[in-house]
């Protein structure tokens, strides 16, 4: 049987997702003069899709259809990136001239999505046929080792964060390699090697394009009296941005999640969703959470993604196959990373990657493909032997 308790917990946090769907598009359905449901019955019935699919992919046999599967969310992905460009309007949508969704039957889907599962199979195969432990070899062999896979993820990065102009979800594909690879066996100092080199790729992103690092500055406006209170004045002083921009979303933001104190002004008693912060269904949903619901709501949303983490790196770990083991602990570092940004994004202590909450955001693809994800991963769990007192 699949992991029930893995299952059950995914549910839970979809349900709350449907939830925030109404509560917090008030403001979008009276500005856009949707009915009072729109968003909730669009996002109710994907995540009854959602909910379907994870259960019926749990059902399949993982030696038959995991590989097929990965590989064709994988090259899917990449076809789709790779075509979108050339799509004429009627079939992708537009936003601030990059193609990211593909129009179906009223429904956008945003490939990427789905590319991050296949990507973390790609790279969970892989990794378990070419790659063992290093061994003692060197920093240098090691990157010779690596070469390939750095090719294709130059090329990862271009589709995504030059075409489609999303850099946030780069970041999220960087970290999940980079820790991939750490637990395939290389070297602290190669993964060490790595992150830095990420770090040099963001930068080099951050400064390809002026939009960027107005929103970098705009950050930095907005964090520097915090982050320099640390600093000595000596240094601080030449960091300090005078009469800096803040950022609008950002302060916003911050002050939902303050007036929403420990408890809360209860479901669909707050003000900061009435066009102070867009859309705060999607991006901004944990900011919606902290005003509403408060800390104590934003605390058991964290305690269901801790408990899904754990359950995803439990198989992980009682997996007796590399590529079971990786692919596993690929999908927790996903959600992970994805929680985490953005998490440090709405509370200011890092600049706002656009990154959708898996499960929580309104929106379809990021709900489906999280959910392929997962489905992916109780098929493994299949093979997963409980110890007693231990069962799912």
């Amino acid at each position: 049987m699949p992991d029930k308790k893995l299952f059950l917990l995914t549910t839970a946090l979809i349900t709350i997702g449907i939830i925030c769907s109404y509560t917090l598009s008030a403001y979008t359905v009276i500005l856009f003069e949707y009915n009072n449901f729109h968003f909730v019955i669009r996002e109710l019935f994907i995540a009854t899709i959602s909910i379907l699919l994870m259960w019926s992919i749990a059902q399949l046999d993982p030696d038959e259809w995991l590989h097929p599967l990965g590989l064709t969310l994988f090259w899917g992905g990449i076809f789709l990136m790779i075509i979108m460009p050339f799509l004429p309007s009627f079939l992708v949508s537009e936003v601030g001239g990059a193609k990211r969704w593909i129009k179906i039957v009223g429904f956008s889907i945003a490939p990427v999505e789905f590319f991050k599962i296949g990507f973390v199979y790609f790279l969970a195969w892989s990794f378990s046929r070419k790659l063992g432990h290093h061994g003692g070899m060197g920093v240098m062999e090691e990157f010779k080792r690596f070469s390939p896979y750095a090719a294709l993820f130059i090329v990862v990065m271009f589709l995504i964060a030059v075409v489609q102009n999303d850099l946030g979800q780069v970041v999220v594909l960087s970290l999940t390699l980079a820790f991939m690879l750490f637990f395939a066996g290389s070297s602290f100092r190669f993964f060490l090697s790595l992150i830095m080199g990420a770090v040099g790729f963001f930068l080099l992103f951050i400064a390809m394009a002026p939009h960027r690092i107005d929103r970098i500055l705009s950050w930095w406006a907005s964090a520097q009296s915090t982050i320099l209170a640390f600093f000595p004045e000596s240094i601080a002083k030449h960091l300090r941005i005078e009469n800096g921009e803040e950022a609008y979303q950002i302060g916003h933001s911050m002050n939902a999640i303050h007036n929403g104190g420990i408890l809360g002004t209860g479901l669909g008693n707050g003000t900061f969703k009435l066009g102070f912060l867009s859309e705060v269904h999607t991006d901004f949903v944990l900011a919606g959470i902290a005003e509403e619901f408060g800390f104590i709501g934003v605390l058991f949303v964290t305690f269901l993604f801790i408990a899904i983490l754990h359950r995803l790196f439990k198989i992980a770990n009682r997996s007796l196959e590399d590529t079971d083991y990786l692919f596993s602990l690929g999908v927790g570092l996903l959600i992970t990373f994805a929680f985490m940004i953005n998490a440090y994004g709405i509370s200011g202590l890092t600049p706002i990657k656009g990154i959708s909450v898996p499960f929580l955001s309104y929106g379809g693809s990021s709900m489906l493909a999280s959910a392929i994800g997962i489905g992916m991963v109780l098929m493994l769990s299949k093979k997963i032997k409980y110890e007693s007192g231990d069962k799912k």
